[in-house]
């Protein structure tokens, strides 16, 4: 065996005597240590130069392999700031070379860190299950002051900002954009719910994240949109101090956005034992999946002369198209008070069409989801345990 095969035979040992392959107590498997969590901030290191960035990727930069744990844990605590939260769109398997590791390393005090792009609560979690591997002290450290970041960017009223010092503009928002609410939600979840790579929190650590948690979900339930009397599912960003739908890119209206709504209702599903208000909340959030779902509608993506756009050449275009036999499908907006399907363009104004928005846009961005049908599916078996007597889809 060599030396390289053998540390890896030694560290995988670890993890199964750890519990982070297998919880013992529950005898269910748990998360694999994997950087798959971060693979849109990867892809916009590489895709993406940008001249603000700590550090840009070098031609052919060397990457550590996805079992090189400890040393991509090591790579995490270098990208993380000084306030315990981490910047956007790095990749953290990068083998950094001695110019990156010192710019990195030599930028600590620059704060412009955020949730947005699956940032921060993944790369808390990751350095969680690796020190409950290896028990090195240096990542429960690194993982403590990134949870300290979580409840130190928290709103009063219990929601999250996109970047935390607080910057200019949208980011200020609430936001449920990309994940970054209910990354955090389910980050807390864990901890508070007995997750084994967790199980190094101190009693006074674990309350304070228990009332984090509960502020959230409060949070949560009080964004819902409520049109016409009715609450119906909520908006991609909030504003955090009226908490009512607002804008964020030109292009993504206040609204009700069923792709986000999704992972919201998703997660509330899973609270055991739900009170009135969580089971008032899915059940409406059910009946307007069922109610704005559009039948006998396709996308499709075609082939296309390529075109030159002030931001990407463009290769393809997207259409709706009839079929019978497509699946059900909804748009990514829906405008407030009419609930019409709605789209809209870098200036700004609304349009009811996918064909009316500019190639550009309409080719670069998700205008329809699929996603709310995993609600649907899920929601027989949640109604018989939770709402046996009001079957919303009836």
């Amino acid at each position: 065996m060599t030396l390289k095969n053998k540390k890896k035979y030694l560290f995988l040992t670890a993890l199964l005597c750890s519990g982070v392959f297998v919880n013992a107590q529950s005898d269910k498997k748990e998360d694999m240590i994997t950087t798959k969590p971060f693979g849109d901030s990867e892809r916009h290191w590489y895709g993406i130069k940008d001249e603000s960035n700590l550090v840009n990727a070098v031609p052919n930069q060397p990457r550590y392999e996805e079992s090189d744990y400890t040393k991509i844990a090591d790579n995490m605590m270098l990208f993380q700031r000084a306030n315990g939260g981490w910047p956007k769109n790095y990749d953290m398997r990068a083998i950094l070379t001695p110019e990156q590791q010192e710019k990195v390393a030599s930028t600590k005090s620059i704060l412009h860190t955020t949730f947005d792009n699956e940032t921060t609560y993944t790369h808390i979690y990751y350095l969680a299950q690796v020190y409950t591997a290896t028990k090195i002290e240096k990542y429960k450290e690194a993982c403590i002051k990134g949870i300290q970041f979580v409840l130190d960017a928290q709103y009063a009223n219990g929601g999250w900002p996109q970047y935390f010092p607080l910057e200019k503009g949208y980011s200020r928002h609430i936001t449920f954009n990309d994940g970054a609410y209910m990354g955090i939600m389910n980050l807390l979840d864990k901890m508070i719910s007995g997750n084994t790579n967790f199980s190094f929190l101190d009693e006074n650590l674990k309350a304070k994240v228990k009332t984090a948690y509960d502020k959230g979900l409060d949070c949560i339930l009080n964004m819902q949109i409520k049109d016409k009397g009715q609450l119906i599912a909520w908006c991609q960003q909030h504003d955090e101090e009226t908490l009512a739908p607002a804008w964020a890119r030109k292009f993504e209206p206040p609204s009700i956005c069923n792709g986000e709504s999704v992972d919201i209702v998703l997660f509330l599903m899973k609270i055991k034992n739900p009170d009135e208000r969580i089971i008032q909340s899915i059940q409406s959030a059910v009946k307007w999946f069922a109610d704005s779902k559009i039948l006998n509608t396709r996308v499709e993506s075609f082939a296309i002369e390529p075109t030159e756009s002030k931001y990407k050449k463009i290769k393809r275009d997207v259409r709706v198209v009839v079929d019978s036999a497509a699946a059900p499908i909804w748009t990514r907006y829906y405008e407030l008070g009419t609930h019409r399907p709605l789209f809209c363009d870098r200036n700004s104004e609304f349009l009811y069409s996918l064909a009316e928005v500019s190639l550009e846009r309409r080719s670069g961005y998700a205008w329809y989801t699929g996603s709310p049908q995993k609600v649907l599916d899920k929601y027989p078996a949640w109604q018989k345990k939770y709402a046996p007597n009001t079957n919303v889809l009836n």
